[in-house]
């Protein structure tokens, strides 16, 4: 029978985190310093756990190489490609950028990252940074090495709602007061330029930063990439197109009533619920619906319907590059 891959979360401590995942989610999180959520990972940093089914008790990185049926029949001798985290961002993260595919393989021995973020909650004076002003490499190089941050840091006011596309390549830091829903490739590196000199309490030392290789890999001069939001709905149902890009398609789904769903059997669906609560249905089957859920419905669910009340959801597709 087909059905959902309902998947367990992995936590992690940062210093930069805080509790609001326990307190928005009923996670069951026991540090005050908690800054992520890895809801769907095949990432060895953090692999989800299937709770259900046949593949109950397999993480997800075992069934996307043994079962490739589930998965569109995609290459899964590679790794999982996709990666979904939500982020509580208590104080500001380093400002960081991500290696591309090209670099990120022949350095990192990995996929590289873009990602996209959902502000699930902004604080009302909650900033970013996102992108930088140096015009030349050898510009950017310089303010880097004399530490020249006021001129060389882009920021901008956030507020819940709001969505940004961070292509591999761009500078960026979620600033304090902000919770994130992010949607990735499936990679955990990260080159930090800038850390606020704080002293990591389990260390006792300052955080290692990535100054050469962030300097090789950040795009000079910053452009914005361009995105067309765009919209459909019915009475009970809507939409929210937010991005196309090579590794992933993100929309936004909210449910006040019921709305039948179709995927192509090569097609394969990461949901994460962030409001409300609904019913899934497959095949007859209920599966109850809550804020914090993570689930993958997999190309063997070709048609479902969801019932939600003031229900709110992230759903990912694979880009044409997966």
């Amino acid at each position: 029978m087909p059905a959902p891959l309902l998947l367990q979360p992995v936590f992690h401590e940062k210093i930069w985190g805080g509790s609001q995942l326990r307190s928005r989610f009923n996670y069951p999180i026991f540090s005050d310093h908690t800054g992520e959520c890895w809801g769907i990972s095949g990432h060895p940093h953090g692999l989800s756990t299937i709770k259900n089914g046949r593949y109950q008790g397999q993480s997800l990185a075992a069934a996307w190489h043994a079962h490739p049926e589930l998965f569109g029949h995609r290459d899964t001798q590679q790794p999982f490609p996709l990666l979904t985290k939500i982020l509580d961002a208590q104080q500001d993260l380093s400002v960081q950028v991500h290696p591309d595919d090209s670099y990120a393989r022949v350095h990192e021995h990995e996929l590289g990252k873009t990602e996209c973020w959902y502000v699930i909650h902004a604080e009302p004076d909650a900033q970013l940074y996102y992108g930088h002003h140096a015009q030349t490499r050898s510009q950017l190089a310089a303010w880097i090495h004399t530490g020249n941050w006021q001129a060389l840091f882009r920021r901008i006011p956030i507020k819940t709602g709001d969505f940004f596309y961070v292509p591999a390549g761009t500078v960026h830091a979620l600033g304090a007061g902000t919770m994130v829903l992010e949607t990735q490739q499936s990679s955990d590196t990260t080159y930090r330029l800038y850390d606020f000199d704080r002293v990591d309490t389990h260390t006792h030392h300052k955080r290692r930063l990535h100054l050469k290789r962030a300097i090789d890999t950040i795009q000079v001069p910053h452009r914005d990439p361009i995105l067309t939001v765009t919209t459909t709905s019915d009475h009970h149902f809507m939409q929210t197109n937010f991005v196309q890009a090579p590794a992933f398609t993100v929309v936004k789904w909210d449910l006040n009533g019921t709305h039948t769903f179709h995927q192509a059997a090569t097609d394969f669906t990461l949901v994460s619920v962030l409001n409300g609560t609904g019913t899934l249905t497959i095949a007859e089957q209920p599966y109850p619906l809550r804020a914090g859920d993570h689930l993958i419905l997999p190309s063997t669910v070709t048609d479902w319907q969801i019932h939600g009340d003031h229900l709110s959801c992230i759903a990912t597709l694979p880009g044409p590059d997966i």
